[in-house]
């Protein structure tokens, strides 16, 4: 029997972070504002091999998720991590982490 796919927003929410999270270029791009506080676009896409064009998508999936926020600054979008946002996923994974059940003695089901 399939997994019905129906969370809750707060689950939902989650899910998107986490998903945001997984891509290895936006897990650079975090990492990098996490060391830089504030910088522009132009200087995220100094340090990847990707293309202006290609960074604000990831930017922007980023953002929409609630893990960096930006603001408008003349020609350029300064930006940073979301300290709201982080706080959020950290509180509810510590919460998903201590409702889990760990055994050493882990098997898993294999039907036949």
């Amino acid at each position: 029997m399939a997994m019905q796919a129906i969370l809750s927003p707060e689950k939902e929410r989650l899910a998107k972070m986490l998903k945001a999270l997984g891509n290895p270029v936006r897990f650079q791009i975090v990492e990098f504002l996490s060391e830089n506080q504030m910088c522009i676009t132009s200087d995220i896409v100094k340090n990847t091999p990707l293309a202006q064009s290609t960074v604000s998508q990831h930017l922007k999936v980023l953002r929409e998720a609630g893990i960096i926020q930006g603001e408008i600054e003349g020609p350029a979008t300064c930006y940073c991590l979301n300290p709201e946002g982080f706080k959020w996923l950290k509180d509810q994974i510590g919460n998903w982490l201590s409702d889990l059940v760990f055994s050493d003695e882990c098997q898993p089901v294999i039907k036949l």
